[in-house]
Order: structure tokens, then C-alpha cells, then sequence
């Protein structure tokens, strides 16, 4: 493991997250007797002001459009419960392990601002959780992204609890049971802590953090494939000069231009050239690809100021003894980099299937074998190579494009009027990752196909050397994927090299 990732006051990165919820670094309260002090002062007032009999929303007052109705003192600490328990009305798939650390990690953060009138105690537990690995069961389906989470993260709030089930060294337990086995005495929450655990756009913002992060990688594994395909379609490599890219600078655009020259060793004698000016999947590859690397600077400005945010409400501002009623819960920056993230992702879907679909095309792919079948002439006949995998990509291919229609334009009004404009963003952000998931699959069925178009290459003409940095490539992955000769069912194989994207097996570059 790494060094620890420590919540209190400094800043957390995407990075963070991610070594959090990839079990690479522990999670760390920050130690200090005045982080602790500025934490119990949040929970302290709000003690005081219920001895003043103070009307504040969600403690001594209903949920959303009840806030008008008046909580008596004496059912001040059941309220807390009824609220977890009316929203554990999820649906859908269960979040996976690294998700659900994900979304701990962003509300553990969110809360360490002590902004949000919650004890210690109850940082101090949900770090145990994250130390533990006991990971409350989440449905993912049923938030509209504004008034917060609340009921995917009412399943975080009932297992601090003891309630509801949770996923416990890979197995599905009462957490009633699991915290018994820990020792442990399930928290009794306290006002205004149900509210702040459930009240805030951690779901969407852990999400968020996993999808930036694949997005990231992917940039660049479809720069590496696209350097891999100049070399199959024997392309011209003068369509990533750095004089060119000089006159339209966007900044991204010219990295992943840079990217492709350092993979082709640009000053190397080149391959004869079958067309003055290629076609756009692979001339215009850098342009595709660039707004999406010049995109990823703004999509982490907006994950990592949500991530760090205090957002709840009411906000408990001790220091001044004010509660602020806001609607911080609002996840609209999240919605907007989710929803932005899906376009730019399912381009890169459709570049890639385009350059598969070049490959496979003896109209286009410059004399490679129809549907790159490595058969010999005495079984070409009866062999098609990866005709089906085109037709596979294409269909993945659509459903990301499919699903590039935005959320956040969806809001519904919920909750009596109450929440009469929303978000979205939780859909937003599982829509990135569903995207994110079929890209990666064409981008699997693609790195394949280049692989194979390749080795045909050489096949041909084995004299001529690959570039250093695609020779170690394709020397890998010749390792677990053989040159495709006579027809084999390539779903192992997609599945293999879709595990390795996943994993991040391949570094591309500096």
C-alpha cells in the first residue's frame, strides 16, 4: 500500500479517491486535537441550540416539504432513524466494492469540514468501515441528484447503524452481525447526522471520480491503438506534425498529436504511402481525441471542488453559531461534467469503431486480408476473421452514442414541489460509467484488430522495423493474444484484454 490518504482539512485529489477505493492506501482521520475540537464544536451547538428550543431543518422540523411541520423535543432522536428507514426504498443494481469505497471516501471528506454538526464518533466509524472493508449494500437507482443522495446513501446511514446488509470479506451479512464480530455497538445517530450523511452528493461524486480517472486512460490507450492502425493502414505520419498542430493550438489536441509522433518515431523512414491525405478516423484522430483532453482539466476542476465541498444542509457554521439553509445538495456541476463526459467518451467510441471498420475493409485497408483472417489461401474461403467483432464494436458503438443524451435535462419535479428543479447527476454519472464500459469494449475489439492488422504487416514484409515504443506493444500483447489464422471465438479474448484496460496493464506515456 501507499501512504495513507488522510480526511481533515487539507484538499483531496481524483487520485485519492481512487487509491481509496482501489485498496491501494488506507483512509486516515486527521489526528489533531484541533481538527478534533473544530468537528465536536458542529455537534456541540447544535446541542445548545436544542436546549434553546431553536427551529432548525431536518432536527427539530420534517424532511423536504415537511419542513413546516414541527418535530417536539421528545421525538428529536427518533428522527434521525425514520429517516433512513422511509428512503431504503432503493432499486437496481447493487454499487461494486470499488464504487461504494468510492462513495465513503466522498462523504467522509464532505463531512470533515465540520460544517455539518455531526460527532467524531461518527468519522471515526465510517474511516472504520474503509479500514475494514465493510461496504453497505447501495442500489443505485433512485436518486434525482438534488436534496442529495438520500436514498442510496440512507443504505451508508443504516448500516452505521447496525441496520440493513452490508458486504463483509466477500460476503453478503446483516451489518447488525458484522458489527457484532468487530466488536463494534452500532452508532445511534444523532440529530442532524442521518440527514448530513444522506444529505449531500457523495454517490454521484465518487462515481464521478472512477469515471474521470477511465476516461483519463482511455485518452490514451485510443492515442496508442491510433498509432497502431497508421501502421496497419500504412497511413501518412505528416498528419501529426508538430507545425501543423502549431497553427490551431488547442493544447490537447497537440499532446495527443505529440503522442502519436512518439509512438511512430516520426523521423524514421517512413512506409510507402497508399494516399496523400488519410481518411478522417485516422487524420483527424488527434482533433477527436483533443477535446477530450482539453475537457479533462475543467472535469476536474468540477469533481475535486464537489469532492471537497461541505454539501449539506442546513450548513452549521459553529464559529459565527449560525445555520445557514441552503442547497448545497444540488449536484448540477456533477451532472454537467457526467453528461459532458458521456459525449466526449462515446466520440471516442465511434472514432475507434470507424478505424476497426477501415481494417476490416480490403476496400480501405490498403491490401490486409478481407476482415483480417490470417487463413491461408487453401481455407481463406470459409474463414471471416473478425467480421463478427466489427459487427459487435458497431453495436456497442450505438448504444454509446445512444446514451450521450443528457441527464441533467431530465429534472423532475419531486417531493410535493419541494424539489421542483434537479439535478440529475447521479444518473448523469452512471451513464458516464455504462458509456465508459462500452467504450472500453470497442476499444478492447479495436487494440485486437490492430494487433492482427499488424502482424499481417509484417507477415508481408518482415524487414521493416516497428517504431520502439509499438514494437514493446504488440510484443505484449502477442504474449495472450496469438495471430487470429484460422476462425476461433474471440469472447475469451476480448474479455482478457478488456480486464487489462480495466486494470490499467499498459503505460503509454510520461
Amino acid at each position: 500500500m501507499t501512504e495513507p490518504v488522510i480526511f481533515g482539512e487539507n484538499l483531496l485529489r481524483i487520485e485519492d479517491v481512487l487509491a481509496v477505493a482501489q485498496r491501494r492506501a488506507p483512509a486516515r482521520l486527521q489526528a489533531d486535537e484541533a481538527f478534533r475540537s473544530r468537528i465536536a464544536r458542529g455537534a456541540q451547538f447544535l446541542d445548545t441550540l436544542l436546549d434553546r428550543e431553536g427551529v432548525i431543518y431536518g432536527v427539530t422540523t420534517g424532511y423536504g416539504d415537511s419542513c413546516v411541520v414541527a418535530v417536539p423535543l421528545h421525538q428529536v432522536e427518533a428522527l434521525p432513524q425514520h429517516l433512513f428507514t422511509f428512503h431504503g426504498c432503493g432499486l437496481g443494481k447493487l454499487l461494486d466494492a470499488e464504487a461504494t469505497r468510492a462513495v465513503l471516501a466522498a462523504r467522509l471528506r464532505s463531512l470533515t469540514h465540520g460544517m455539518s454538526g455531526v460527532r467524531i464518533e461518527l468519522l471515526e466509524r465510517m474511516q472504520a468501515f474503509l479500514e475494514h472493508d465493510v461496504l453497505p449494500l447501495i442500489p443505485e437507482e433512485g436518486s434525482v441528484g438534488a436534496s442529495g443522495d438520500l436514498t442510496p446513501l440512507s443504505y451508508v446511514a443504516a448500516a452505521l447503524a447496525g441496520e440493513r446488509e452490508v458486504l463483509y470479506r466477500g460476503e453478503r451479512r446483516s451489518a447488525a452481525e458484522v458489527h457484532r464480530q468487530l466488536g463494534w455497538t452500532p452508532l445511534t445517530l444523532r440529530p442532524k447526522e442521518a440527514l448530513a450523511l444522506m444529505n449531500g452528493t457523495a454517490v454521484m461524486t465518487g462515481l464521478a471520480c472512477l469515471a474521470y480517472a477511465r476516461a483519463d486512460y482511455l485518452l490514451q490507450l485510443a492515442t496508442r491503438i491510433t498509432a497502431l492502425n497508421v501502421i496497419a493502414l500504412q497511413g501518412n505520419p505528416e498528419h501529426f506534425d508538430e507545425r501543423l498542430f502549431a497553427a490551431k493550438p488547442h493544447p490537447g489536441q497537440a499532446q495527443v498529436a505529440a503522442w502519436i509522433r512518439q509512438d511512430l518515431a516520426i523521423d524514421a523512414p517512413a512506409a510507402p504511402l497508399h494516399r496523400l491525405q488519410d481518411r478522417y478516423s485516422i487524420r483527424c484522430a488527434p482533433h477527436v481525441l483533443g477535446v477530450l483532453a482539453d475537457s479533462l482539466g475543467l472535469l476536474r476542476q468540477f469533481i475535486e471542488t464537489e469532492l471537497n465541498s461541505a454539501n449539506d444542509n442546513p450548513i452549521i457554521d459553529a464559529d459565527n453559531e449560525r445555520v445557514l439553509h441552503g442547497g448545497h445538495f444540488y449536484g448540477g456541476h456533477i451532472a454537467f461534467a457526467m453528461d459532458s463526459l458521456k459525449n466526449l467518451v462515446a466520440n471516442v467510441a465511434d472514432l475507434l469503431d470507424r478505424q476497426l471498420a477501415l481494417l476490416v475493409d480490403t476496400r480501405y485497408n490498403h491490401g490486409l486480408p478481407s476482415n483480417l483472417s490470417g487463413a491461408p489461401a487453401a481455407t481463406a474461403m470459409i474463414n471471416h476473421g473478425f467480421k463478427a467483432v466489427q459487427i459487435g464494436a458497431s453495436a456497442w458503438t450505438a448504444e454509446a452514442l445512444k446514451n450521450s443524451m443528457p441527464a441533467s435535462v431530465f429534472s423532475r419535479s419531486t417531493e410535493c414541489h419541494n424539489q421542483d428543479k434537479v439535478s440529475m447527476g447521479t444518473i448523469a454519472a452512471r451513464d458516464a460509467l455504462r458509456s465508459l464500459e462500452l467504450t472500453e469494449q470497442v476499444a478492447a475489439a479495436t487494440l485486437l484488430a490492430a494487433q492482427q492488422g499488424v502482424w499481417l504487416r509484417q507477415r508481408e514484409d518482415d524487414a521493416r522495423a516497428l517504431p520502439a515504443a509499438l514494437a514493446a506493444m504488440h510484443g505484449e500483447l502477442a504474449a495472450d493474444f496469438p495471430p487470429l489464422i484460422e476462425d476461433r471465438a474471440l469472447e475469451g479474448e476480448l474479455r482478457l484484454c478488456l480486464a487489462q484496460i480495466r486494470n490499467r496493464k499498459w503505460r503509454f506515456y510520461a
